[in-house]
């Protein structure tokens, strides 16, 4: 016997009722068919396109689904002896379709033996399947890369960091910095982060009371994700530098910062120029001042290695320079 509750009108017809469950099984995505205890069709309802009893012929599972599905479909109802018994068979005909083929067998209110199977169309399912798959898979990808890269500063951070506390302290900004560009990576669905984007994540942790003084000009460029987290590292590490060491909001010289799209010799490249304003010092002082900015590892190796570039950092005619040239990355 059916053992779920199953209620309606009996007054409102069996048309009525026809009509609300065919509508419902379209819905759904879903066919059904009947089969008394010998196998012959009583009832199908709302088959798949592909899928049609041609004119004139007998309804069975090799004439509706093909001789292959027919005889797997015949094997799997074969196995079926008891009321309850249910079994499944996924089919997939070969054009990116998927379907699932639930058939059970139910002792009906007579006392009889019959054969129910739903025929489910999985075609979005599986493709979501697949593409949460390939997601899951970019995800691990991209977060050993967020590691490597991690290791890397942590690294070259305690090569050049005489105390544990300067150690902490570089490394905690230069790891916000990195989470900042990832932030704006992940916002945009992993396509990577704008230049402008990066420069103002910066400018407003660290000059939020003078943005003025940090003006971006050229290409608002959409950088490569990896090209992102190396650019939002290194703008981390100039501002730092600016606020720490220099001048420029004291005398109201603003730093410029482009980034332009030139021909190279290998092909498009982008340029990222930092010119940073000084104010005039003796000898000595400026010693000390090029002493406590340069020689940085993250400006002149960690950056310019990890997108196939080149530096140049130098501090000369009242100006700090800082120019990286890389490769565009061209996303497919």
């Amino acid at each position: 016997m059916v053992h779920r509750l199953t209620w309606f009108e009996p007054q409102r017809g069996d048309e009525l009722l026809r009509e609300f469950f065919i509508t419902a099984l379209i819905d759904m995505s879903a066919s059904l068919t009947l089969q008394d205890c010998q196998g012959k069709y009583i009832c199908i309802t709302t088959l798949p396109p592909r899928w049609f009893l041609p004119a004139g012929a007998v309804p069975t599972d090799e004439t509706i689904f093909g001789p292959d599905i027919g005889a797997r479909l015949a094997e799997l109802k074969a196995g079926l002896s008891k009321a309850g018994e249910r079994a499944e068979l996924e089919i997939e005909p070969g054009d990116d379709t998927f379907f699932e083929f639930r058939c059970r067998l139910i002792e009906m209110s007579n006392g009889k033996l019959h054969l129910v199977t739903i025929v489910m169309d999985r075609t979005e399912d599986r493709r979501r399947e697949r593409l949460l798959r390939a997601l899951l898979r970019e995800v691990s990808h991209r977060s050993k890369n967020l590691l490597a890269i991690i290791q890397s500063i942590a690294s070259q951070t305690a090569r050049y960091s005489g105390t544990l506390e300067m150690f902490l302290a570089k490394f905690r900004g230069r790891l916000h910095a990195l989470s900042q560009s990832q932030d704006l990576i992940t916002d945009s669905s992993w396509r990577g982060a704008y230049f402008r984007d990066l420069v103002q994540q910066q400018v407003d942790r660290y000059v939020q009371d003078n943005v003025d003084l940090v003006r971006a000009t050229g290409e608002n460029i959409l950088l490569s994700p990896n090209a992102s987290l190396h650019i939002g590292l290194a703008l981390h590490e100039l501002i730092v530098n600016a606020v720490s060491h220099g001048d420029f909001i004291a005398r109201r010289k603003p730093i410029e910062v482009s980034c332009m799209r030139v021909e190279g010799e290998k092909g498009p490249e982008i340029v990222i120029l930092w010119r940073e304003p000084l104010g005039k010092a003796d000898s000595e002082a400026e010693d000390a001042l090029r002493t406590s900015r340069f020689g940085s590892t993250v400006l002149e190796r960690v950056v310019p290695t990890s997108v196939n570039g080149s530096a140049v950092h130098t501090m000369e005619a009242g100006e700090v320079l800082y120019e990286l040239r890389f490769p565009l990355e061209i996303e497919d």
